[in-house]
């Protein structure tokens, strides 16, 4: 997998049941997953949900907060936001959020909702959610018996009516919206009981249930809670511009999805009721889990096709022989200088147990040990170790005061905690699972111990365009939202850019800008 050529594997729009759900399942998946949630759930009038096997009863919002905490457990990302537009760039997709940083994703779940947008008749959005009601099956058993009305707003109000039926006998039915009735469907409704008013309805009137609904002509009319569908409005005008394929129907146009939620364009998947408006909670936290289960597998196959399929810009070598041979080809790949920004902050703290990740040539371990630090260094190349170690030896420095050893960088195995973690430049023209190696060195900072993260802003000027592979180089701000690492747990001590200066290979000074994160594990 090009794991760094994306700020994330996954994007949800939306954390509603759907966005949720699927976010659940890539995060048990494993796969960096952001959700951008602009905190308007459809639901978010209703004070319970009902029909939810096992959630009989819960508030809507108590089931969100459940289902966000359980997702961010596995690693999942929550950012407040609302999507502007996305962009398809070919190799992926980038999502511009109002007022933030534009985020590249591989792969993008839309579950952005819907707004229901109520006839213009006073009082009626006023009650929305309590009185004012649109689903039967949600809310028809707490008004079961009592004096009901449906306020027909399109030839569909004569199924909501018939169905409005089986939870009271007490029903009428404001019929102005569906047209001219003919004899049939007026004896149809009449036959079972059903009141019919053909005048329009003019307003909603009283604070509290009984209320008055009131038509043209002035009659008034108590009832207990009224029904009606709404004008359904999808929540994907973001998209317009990459003109995905629609399906009008009935109730409006939506996303056109095939049955695990993809829409035309491969990288995008759509749930929830942004494509099935008569999704309720159990059929949306279904569509997500199924979609969050397909993307996954959509990137899984990707991964094989590009371990097999090597590019001009990513060659198919594995990190470990990529930097051996880069190592191995040349005297010396570094200045075997320690960096200044690790001479910097490292000399502010007390020293204690470092580790140096992808320490290279060893010359910030060297420096830590002659400042007092029980210094570690570990790399995938054993010509790197080698060097690292002579070095230190040349210095005069004992083998527990600076260790080298050739080691994966997710993988080292000790069972010891450091007081510091560097990782200088972890940077890779070969598939290297950055983020991973960075989150499982958070895990061995001791308590009150820091990790620093230093990494380049951009390609160094001298680098061609021709040469510079499909890398993103993450913001200071960015480095810590993609770390994810718990912020009670955790202190921003320093999160900025440091330009510098550095001799390119024609001997001539070239200014650089580093990204430096220093954080301290509380």
């Amino acid at each position: 997998m090009k794991d760094t050529n994306h700020d994330w594997d996954v994007i949800v729009i939306g954390a509603g049941a759907a966005g949720l759900s699927s976010a659940l399942m890539l995060g048990r998946a494993r796969r960096r997953t952001l959700v951008i949630d602009a905190g308007s759930p459809r639901n978010r009038f209703a004070t319970h949900m009902h029909g939810v096997l096992g959630n009989e009863g819960t508030p809507p919002a108590e089931l969100l907060a459940r289902g966000r905490a359980e997702a961010a457990a596995y690693g999942v990302r929550f950012t407040d936001g609302t999507v502007e537009k996305v962009e398809d760039t070919g190799a992926g997709l980038t999502v511009a959020v109002a007022g933030r940083p534009p985020r590249r994703t591989r792969a993008l779940i839309v579950a952005t909702g819907l707004t229901d947008e109520l006839p213009a008749i006073p009082g009626l959005a006023e009650r929305w959610g309590r009185s004012v009601l649109h689903c039967p099956y949600c809310h028809g058993w707490e008004v079961r018996d009592q004096r009901l009305g449906v306020l027909t707003t399109s030839p569909l109000g004569r199924h909501h009516a018939e169905l409005l039926r089986q939870w009271s006998d007490q029903l009428v039915v404001f019929t102005a919206g569906l047209g001219d009735l003919d004899v049939a469907t007026e004896q149809r409704l009449r036959a079972r009981g059903i009141e019919l008013i053909s005048e329009a309805v003019t307003e909603i009137i009283g604070d509290v249930t009984p209320f008055t609904v009131r038509v043209e002509g002035g009659t008034e009319i108590v009832l207990d809670a009224i029904f009606t569908a709404a004008t359904l409005r999808p929540h994907d005008d973001f998209l317009a511009p990459l003109g995905l394929a629609r399906t009008d129907g009935p109730m409006g146009s939506f996303l056109s999805v095939d049955v695990a939620g993809r829409t035309s364009n491969d990288r995008i998947w759509a749930i929830g009721n942004v494509v099935n408006p008569g999704a309720n909670v159990p059929m949306a936290i279904g569509s997500g889990a199924m979609t969050g289960g397909a993307v996954n597998a959509a990137l899984v196959t990707e991964d094989f096709d590009a371990a097999i399929q090597p590019t001009d810009s990513w060659p198919a070598v594995a990190p470990a022989q990529f930097w051996e041979e880069r190592y191995a080809g040349s005297d010396q790949v570094w200045s075997g200088r320690p960096n200044a920004v690790v001479v910097d902050l490292a000399s502010q703290l007390t020293p204690g147990r470092s580790l140096d990740l992808g320490c290279g040539e060893g010359a910030d371990v060297a420096f830590l040990a002659q400042q007092g630090w029980q210094a570690t260094g570990i790399d995938i190349s054993p010509t790197a170790i080698q060097r690292g170690s002579r070095a230190a030896s040349h210095l005069g420095l004992a083998p527990h005061q600076a260790t080298f050893a050739v080691s994966d960088l997710a993988g080292w195995q000790d069972a010891e905690s450091y007081d510091l973690v560097t990782a200088s430049y972890l940077h890779s023209p070969v598939a290297l699972p950055r983020t991973e190696i960075l989150r499982s060195a958070a895990g061995r900072v001791a308590t009150g111990g820091h990790l620093l993260v230093l990494s380049h802003a951009d390609f160094p000027p001298w680098v061609p365009p021709a040469d510079r592979h499909e890398h993103h180089f993450l913001t200071a701000e960015q480095e810590i939202e993609e770390l994810a690492l718990d912020p009670d747990d955790w202190e921003v001590l320093v999160a900025e850019s440091r330009p510098r200066t550095t001799l390119g290979p024609d001997g001539q000074p070239a200014k650089l800008d580093d990204t430096v994160v220093l954080l301290r594990r509380t």
